[in-house]
Order: structure tokens, then C-alpha cells, then sequence
């Protein structure tokens, strides 16, 4: 149809036959004078029109059924096994999984923001981005430490872990966060590191892993050696099959889309034959009691079944050495005790150095060995058993006695010792807040809450308790949404409602939102931090992002926010989780004075420190069907108390490992040994020898992207560059042009497939690259409206025009999958949005005096100029093939390039540069100046960091005596 329409426009309809439209002829001035328009149209010029469009539709038809047959995904995970271009196809591979978590961080980025009465619109990508890049820093982390692109090392089983004189550091901060004097650990012993948040816990963890120097930029000075290697010299990929390690929310690092394959992560990376994997996957399911879980999806696990599979893939290669960090902190009394467990089994059983970061130290008491205390930063052994039940404040000092035996099994290191005084309903009032009748909520055919009716009073704490799944987030949500102004919520992921770049923004907008005095938010944050809103410390943390605030800190801001209204029933959901003792007594004391200023306050929550210490009511919920409420004080004995909790009604597998020692027959003050008199008795570590990248090796691959883009230019201008060919070889350039782009496009990515093997790059590029399809996809360019743009023209800008030029390739290349579209064009297309991003990362550097809106105002002249050229660059080589032969504005080969060249400039003018390239042009300047900046500070703060080691070199020699000396723990894992 659009061939014909081309033919009858441009006056090439008027063949043979009769006349069937008898339009007028008009012919226009220089340089176009061999135009005419319109004209007599006849039977016989709009056969041939429709004919000679056959070719280039039975085209598209062919790739259409091709895309439907093959299994593209399916091919991706393959390729990022093993091959030329196995970078590229991880890259993709994560892109894909990462599609469904960009769907779900929208709808809860949207949800958040309807929580806060904001509308939905562009300001709405920069929290997006924001929770997608901290999911592709998880990603990162989580392909590094299974190995990607690794040289695997043999460990010394004999000295999991040695350090002596320790000092950790932060990128671009001079002072040491962690110090420890030193420290052995020894097989089959379970360590834990207890502090409060912010004294270095994750930092320990994250440098025994490897991360900290090789991943996060961190510093290190003195020794440590892990599995008896340097960890300063061998990064976490060579030791990936030696060290296992689980990290906090384990379900923002999971890299793939269900549990078999995310378990078996490790084994495909090294290249295992896929019958071992499946043999070793279904093996160690078996162990932990997770084989029901296997053909499940893990975006809809719960949070103690992402724990069990993220421990399942740490162990998956029969570790020497298990890292955990906070384990606990989602989950309910049964799966703590199951975690626990199962950890306990692992040290003590299978011979693993277990070692543990976490606030709960209680939960541990009778199975940890020892214990290291972090205070300030410096790292002291403690005893395990001492204090089990006592607060650790922020100073480290003791508070409390013996409270931690709390409520029953649910005992929280006895957080009500640190939480605010608060008289048993002091601020409670007669009128009922918030009456709730038949509250019914479905999620498709699963009923989530089965007829909910409750009361909450003015002034009144009421705690919603129950185990994880029992629907009280399903509570709180189809209450907030019921319509009513007056109720305000914070959800779980209370982050969400951040969309500003510092927190001072944040404050002033929630004024303008709310409506009330400017400084009114800031003034109330202040006041739950305990902090003079004219101090120095507060009007720095104003300064800060909101999402570099510490948790507690972030958590109050969420309050100060959904408060600012003064909301009669303020709904909080989950508001301790995760937090040390100072910084639940942060939120805990928010949280009562919003109850004094009359507000009635539902809170959902496991810890029963925060019932004991604020509650005046706890309502029981389970299976979406709340209980009879009934005072907090009867929790420590009264039994459906504690079943409110979750510590009875599940029949859950805990595996059954062979009897362990006693508890009095462990030597708990064998794992952590002070120095030997030299201070080195086991020798130094061997360091990692992997040299850098050649200067020959880079210069060939400089070459090689050069000449593939020259390559790639040819093929788009061959319309105009044709008639400088042989005669002879003139009709062979349409063909020539069609087979060139897409090798071309291949030369690129082998070229820069090195350049994806860092786990940092390749999880940021394959998260962006998922952003970019789906906002292609969702956009679909109507009418010109180019959303992806913006998002290409910023990620160039902040990351450099090598990630730009890498983003464009990549984000067509994974639409085209999803969409099934894939067909001659897209090479073409995938360059043409590669040298849009890669533009904008050549673009001048911003200087120190030039103004924030300075860099917009140049970005946005960028994108306009970008938006034409695109335009005009996909028009010139498909231009023939639209328009065919015949028409006034045809391409003529042999013609002079002056009138190829007057005919592609009108060709393009009508088809695409007045309108969707014009409105391409302003797409982009209203998406770089509505959410530019607020983008550009996502990258920079997720900008990856210079790893301490290459991607390419020979294996280290290890320390020997890996594999000989594993037996207990193979044993382990080949019984039973």
C-alpha cells in the first residue's frame, strides 16, 4: 500500500492500461525539477506499483515466521556460556531476566507515588532508575562472585581465613571504617559479626568476598587472605568455586529468571556439562529441602525461599568458605529457625568456614563458635553467649538486661531496652480513626484477605503480626487505596517515595504537595532524628541523596513525608526491618510521636520488641483472616500470641544433618587466635599474576571498531556512493549494503565483548539495556515520540561513549527479541541508536563553573541535532527499497549524485523530517530537561568503579591442596 501511494504521489502510476485517477501534474522548481507531482494514475502503473513491493514484503514475512520458530532466549543462554561473543550474549541474557524486575519496579515506583498524591509522568524514571541501578549493582555483585570470565584457583582448606593489621577503607575517604588486629578462622566453625548498623559489618563481609577492593573501589591495607589467597591480588571471580557468599536482599541480586537456573549460575559460568549441572542443582535442592522450588520463578518467591535458593547457589560448588549477611533480617519466626539451621549444618557438618553478619545475635547464641563485636569501626572478639538477650546501641554499650528473651520465640536482641517510653495507650482517644468493615482482597484467584473488620482509635498503636504470606500487606494497601484522604501509608519499600536528588528537595516538595509552611518537613525529620534543624549534622544530611542516608535515616524521611498531611491513620509496613538497635529506636520514637500528635498508627511487623515496646493492641492475622487482638504483655506466654507471629502453624522441611557436637565440646575461643610470633607463620599469600590487556591487543581492537563503523557507514550511504563503483558492481550494492551492516554490527560487538566481561559493566549495561527495550516497546516511536533517546543521550553522557555506543546495539537488539521483529533493518537501526549514545558521550566535559542547566542546554541542542540525523541516515538506506522504481523521487542508479541526492532530501522531508523527526526533536528536549539532571546523578552515583584486577590474564597458581583437602564438606554433600 505505501509503495503505491509513493508511486501515485510522486507521479510513477502511469504505465500502460487506462486511466483510473485523473489527477493533475505539478512539477516543481530546481533543484527538485525532475519532480512532479501527482499525475494520471492507470490500472497498469498500479499493478506494477503493488508488484514490486512483493519482494521486500515476503521479506518481512520470512522474518517474522524465522522469529517465531526460533527460541531467541534460549540461544542468549548458550551463547553466554561459551563462544566469540559470550560478553554480549550474559549482557542480553541479564537484559532479559532483568525485564520482568523493571516491570515490577515501575508498578511499585508508580504505587509509591500514588501513595504520596503525586501523578505518574517523567518524573517518575529517576526513582525507577534509581531501584534498577541498585539491582544492577546486586547483579554485578552476584556475577562476580559466581565467576564470570574467572580463572579458578585451588584454596587452602586448612586457613579459610587470616588477617593481621586490617584497614578498610571507602573510596575517597582518607579515615579507615574497619579495623581489626587479627584473626584466624578455621573449617567447619560459624562465625558471627554483630554491630550496629553503619560499624562496618557488610564493609568485613564485602572485603573477605573480594568486593570491596575489586568491585566497590574500596581500600585495604595490611594482610588478608582468604581460602590462601591475597584478596587485594585475586579477585572474587578466581575464587568463586572456593568462596560462597550471600548477600543482603538476595532477591535484587538473583541474575536469572528461575531457581534451577540461578542455583546452577556458577557451574555454567565455569562451562560444566549441563548433565552435572542439573545433577549437582538437583543435589543440593535435595540437602537444603528446596526441590519443590526448583521449576518456580524466582520473582515470586517469598522472602525465606529467596534466602534458601541464594544460599543453594553459594554452596552449589562445595565451598570452603560461606559469607552471609543478614540473613534473618525478612523473616518470619519458622524460616529464621530453618536459616539458622541450616547454617548450623553447613559449619558443623559439612566442614564449611561459615561466617555471619547479623543483628539478631540471639538467633545464634547456641550454634555460633565465636564472635567478633565491631564497636566504631574496630573489630573485637566477644563472647558468644554474653549479653545474647542486651541491646547494642550506637556507642556499642550495653542496655538492658535479659529483655532479650522478649515474646517467646520472636525475641528481637531485645529492642524494647532502646525504644522510647510510652505509657500504654497515654495518647489513645475515644473517637475511632480508621473502621474497616468485610475488607476482602484477591490477587486472581488466591485470596489474600478473607473479610478483615477492625478498629483503630485516635492516639493508638495498633501492631498487625503474622507470618510472612499471612496478607497484611494486603491489608494495609486496600486500606490506604480505599479513597480516603485521610489515611496515609509507608510501604515496605519505603525508598520508592524518594524522587529528588537530595533530601533538602525532597522536604521542600513534600511542603508544596502538602500544602503547608516550607521547613515544615524538614523540621519534623529533624525532630525524629533528634536533630536541631539549625545543627551542622542536619543541615548536612539535607544536603545528602535521600537514598545515602543510613536505613533508619531513610526510613523517618518516609514518615516525615507520608505525615506531612497530618493523615488521621498513618499505615506503616515492616518500619524495623533491618535495623540495629540505634536506628530502631530512630524509627520506633518517629513512629510513637506521630501517635502523640493524635494520629492512630497500624503497623505491620515480626518484631515483637517494637509490640512490646509501643503497641497497644496486637491484631493476629493469618492465612488472610485476622484473630482476636490482645494486649502486648501476653505475648511471652500466651500461645496464640506467638503463633500470631509465625512460629507454629507451617510444616517446613529443615534438613536433617548428622548429630553435631555438643555445644560445650566446641572450642570457642579456637577460631579466633591472635598472631603467631612472626606474625606470618603461614607464609605470604600467592597473588594474582594476571597481566593487563596488551597496547597490541587494544590497538587491534581500536582498529577493528573503527573499521566496522566506517563498514556500517558505507552500507547506510550506498544509495549516494554506488554510482563511484564499477559499473558492473553498481546492482550489487543494495545486496552488498544488506550483508554489510549486520557483519559490521558483529565486528563491533566482538570488538567490544571484552569490554562486557567486567560483572560491573555488564550488569549496569544488560539493567539499561532492559530499561531501553522497554521503553522502546512501550513507546513504539508513534508519531515520532523516541522516549528511548533520552535515556541513550544520558547513559552516553555519564558513562562514556564506548558504554553509549555499546547501549544503542544492545537496547535494539533486545526489543527486536522481545517483540519478534528482528529483520534486515535492525542492523541499521542498531547502529544509528549506537552513534546517537556514543555522540553524547564524546560530547566536551562539564566544567566546575558552567551551571547544571548549562550541561541540559547543551544535551538538548544534542538530541535535537541527534533526532535529525537519525531520521535522515535510516531514510538513505532504505529510501530505494521504500520508494522502488519509477516514481519522481526514485533512486536512479548511474544518475548524477546531485539529483540521488535531491530526490532522497525530498523522499525524507515528506516522509519523516517535518513530522517524526520533529517530534523526536522535542520528545528529547522535554524528557533531558524534565528529568535530565535528576538522571544524570543516578549514573553518576551507580558509575562503575575501577576494578583491582583485569578481565584477562592466565590463571593464578593457588595454594594448593583444594580439592585433596574438601572431603568433609564433598562428603557432606554426597550423603543422604
Amino acid at each position: 500500500m505505501v509503495r503505491v501511494l509513493y508511486r501515485v504521489l510522486f507521479n510513477g502510476a502511469d504505465a500502460a492500461g487506462p486511466v483510473v485517477l485523473p489527477l493533475p501534474e505539478f512539477p516543481l522548481p530546481p533543484p527538485f525539477a525532475h519532480v512532479v507531482l501527482l499525475g494520471p494514475a492507470t490500472a497498469g502503473g498500479l499493478w506494477d506499483a503493488a508488484v514490486s513491493a512483493l519482494p521486500i514484503a515476503l521479506t518481512i514475512l520470512a522474518f517474522g515466521l524465522l522469529n517465531a520458530v526460533l527460541d531467541v532466549p534460549r540461544i542468549l543462554a548458550r551463547g553466554a556460556r561459551r563462544g566469540p561473543l559470550r560478553g554480549v550474549a550474559r549482557t542480553l541474557a541479564v537484559a532479559w531476566a532483568g525485564l520482568p524486575a523493571l516491570a515490577d519496579a515501575v508498578r511499585r515506583v508508580r504505587f509509591a507515588q500514588r501513595l504520596r498524591g503525586e501523578r505518574g509522568g517523567p518524573r517518575l524514571l529517576a526513582p525507577v532508575l534509581e531501584r534498577t541501578l541498585e539491582r544492577a549493582t546486586a547483579v554485578a555483585a552476584a556475577f562476580e562472585l559466581r565467576g564470570l570470565a574467572g580463572h579458578p584457583v585451588d584454596g587452602a582448606c586448612e586457613r579459610p581465613v587470616e588477617l593481621r593489621d586490617l584497614a578498610l577503607g571507602h573510596r575517597g575517604d582518607a579515615a579507615s571504617v574497619v579495623l581489626v588486629d587479627a584473626l584466624d578462622l578455621g573449617p567447619g566453625t560459624l562465625t558471627l559479626l554483630t554491630g550496629a548498623t553503619g560499624s562496618g559489618k557488610s564493609t568485613l563481609l564485602r572485603a573477605l568476598a573480594g568486593l570491596h577492593t575489586h568491585l566497590d573501589g574500596g581500600t585495604l591495607s595490611g594482610r588478608l587472605s582468604v581460602v590462601g589467597h591475597d584478596r587485594v591480588g585475586t579477585p572474587p571471580r578466581d575464587t568463586a568455586r572456593l568462596v560462597g557468599v550471600v548477600l543482603q536482599d538476595p532477591r535484587e541480586g538473583f541474575a536469572t529468571e528461575r531457581v534451577r537456573d540461578e542455583i546452577g549460575l556458577t557451574l555454567e559460568l565455569r562451562g560444566v556439562d549441563a548433565t552435572i549441572v542439573r545433577a549437582r542443582v538437583e543435589e543440593i535442592a535435595r540437602r537444603i529441602g528446596i526441590e519443590a522450588l526448583l521449576g518456580r520463578e524466582l520473582q515470586g518467591l517469598s522472602a525465606g525461599e529467596a534466602t534458601l535458593v541464594a544460599i543453594a547457589a553459594a554452596i552449589a560448588e562445595h565451598p570452603i568458605v560461606l559469607l552471609v549477611d543478614e540473613p534473618l533480617a525478612d523473616l518470619d519466626t519458622a524460616f529464621r529457625a530453618r536459616i539458622v539451621d541450616l547454617l548450623d549444618a553447613l559449619a558443623h557438618d559439612a566442614g564449611i568456614c561459615v561466617i555471619v553478619a547479623e543483628h539478631r545475635r540471639a538467633e545464634f547464641a547456641g550454634v555460633a563458635d565465636a564472635r567478633l563485636d565491631l564497636v566504631g569501626g574496630v573489630a573485637r572478639p566477644a563472647d558468644v553467649g554474653a549479653d545474647a538477650g542486651a541491646v547494642t546501641t550506637a556507642s556499642g554499650a550495653g542496655s538492658g538486661s535479659g529483655a532479650g528473651a522478649g515474646p517467646g520465640p520472636e525475641e528481637l536482641i531485645a529492642d524494647a531496652a532502646a525504644a522510647p517510653t510510652r505509657p500504654r495507650a497515654s495518647t489513645k482517644r475515644d473517637e475511632p480513626a480508621l473502621l474497616a468493615v468485610d475488607v476482602t482482597v484477591r490477587h486472581g484467584d488466591t485470596i489474600a484477605v478473607d473479610g478483615a473488620s477492625l478498629t483503630v482509635h485516635a492516639g493508638e498503636v495498633v501492631a498487625l503480626t503474622g507470618p510472612n504470606g499471612a496478607g497484611k500487606s494486603s491489608l494495609l494497601v486496600a486500606l490506604a487505596t480505599r479513597g480516603d484522604d485521610g489515611v496515609a501509608l509507608v510501604p515496605d519499600a519505603s525508598d520508592d517515595l524518594f524522587t529528588c536528588t537530595s533530601v533538602a528537595a525532597e522536604c521542600a516538595r513534600t511542603d508544596r504537595r502538602a500544602r503547608v509552611a516550607h521547613g515544615a518537613t524538614a523540621a519534623r525529620l529533624a525532630e525524629f532524628l533528634s536533630l536541631d534543624p539549625a545543627s551542622p549534622a542536619f543541615g548536612e544530611r539535607l544536603l545528602r541523596h535521600p537514598r545515602d542516608l543510613s536505613l533508619g535515616e531513610r526510613r523517618c524521611l518516609a514518615i516525615a513525608i507520608q505525615s506531612a498531611r497530618e493523615p488521621r491513620v498513618l499505615l506503616v509496613d515492616e518500619p524495623t526491618r533491618g535495623l540495629d538497635p540505634a536506628a530502631w529506636a530512630l524509627v520506633a520514637s518517629a513512629i510513637a510521636r506521630t501517635a502523640e500528635r493524635g494520629a492512630a498508627v497500624l503497623v505491620a511487623t515480626h518484631d515483637a520488641g517494637f509490640v512490646a515496646a509501643l503497641a497497644d493492641r496486637v491484631l493476629p492475622m493469618r492465612a488472610g483472616v485476622l484473630g482476636e487482638p490482645f494486649a502486648p504483655a501476653s505475648t511471652a506466654t500466651d500461645p496464640t500470641a506467638t503463633a500470631a507471629f509465625g512460629a507454629e502453624g507451617r510444616d517446613l522441611h529443615v534438613p536433617a544433618p548428622a548429630p553435631a557436637p555438643a555445644a560445650s565440646s566446641r572450642p570457642q575461643s579456637a577460631p579466633v587466635q591472635p598472631p603467631t610470633a612472626d606474625g606470618d607463620a603461614a607464609g605470604p599469600p600467592k597473588r594474582s599474576t594476571q597481566p593487563a590487556r596488551s597496547a597490541r591487543g587494544i590497538r587491534l581492537g581500536l582498529l577493528a571498531l573503527v573499521v566496522a563503523n566506517l563498514a556500517a557507514l558505507a552500507a547506510f550511504t550506498w544509495p549516494l556512493t554506488a554510482p563511484a563503483l564499477p559499473a558492473q558492481a553498481t546492482a550489487a550494492a543494495p545486496v552488498a549494503a544488506l550483508a554489510l551492516a549486520p557483519l559490521a554490527a558483529l565486528l563491533v560487538l566482538a570488538a567490544l565483548d571484552g569490554t562486557v566481561r567486567s560483572a560491573h559493566t555488564l550488569a549496569l549495561l544488560g539493567t539499561l539495556a532492559a530499561i531501553g527495550a522497554a521503553v522502546r516497546i512501550v513507546g513504539t516511536g508513534v508519531g515520532g515520540v523516541e522516549a528511548v533517546f533520552i535515556l541513550l543521550i544520558l547513559a552516553g553522557r555519564a558513562f562514556g561513549a564506548r558504554f553509549g555506543l555499546l547501549l544503542g546495539l544492545l537496547t535494539i537488539a533486545l526489543s527486536t527479541i522481545v517483540t519478534g521483529t528482528f529483520g534486515p533493518w535492525t542492523p541499521f537501526q542498531m547502529f544509528a541508536c549506537a552513534w546517537v549514545g556514543a555522540g553524547a558521550g564524546l560530547l566536551p566535559r562539564r566544567s566546575r563553573r558552567v551551571p547544571r542547566w548549562g550541561e541540559a542546554a547543551m544535551l538538548s541542542v544534542y538530541g535535537v541535532l541527534a533526532s535529525y540525523a537519525f531520521g535522515l541516515i535510516m531514510n538513505l538506506w532504505f529510501w530505494p527499497f521504500a520508494i522502488g522504481t519509477g516514481s519522481g523521487i526514485s533512486y536512479e542508479p548511474g544518475a548524477p549524485i546531485g539529483q540521488n541526492l535531491a530526490s532522497f532530501l525530498l523522499y525524507s522531508l515528506v516522509t519523516s523530517s517535518l513530522t517524526w523527526d520533529t517530534l523526536r526533536a522535542i520528545t528529547t528536549v522535554i524528557g533531558v530537561l524534565t528529568v535530565g539532571t535528576a538522571v544524570l546523578a543516578a549514573f553518576r552515583r551507580a558509575k562503575p568503579v575501577p576494578a583491582g584486577g583485569t578481565d584477562n590474564g592466565a590463571p593464578n597458581g593457588g595454594a594448593g591442596g583444594g580439592i585433596r583437602t574438601r572431603r568433609q564438606t564433598e562428603k557432606y554433600f554426597a550423603s543422604g
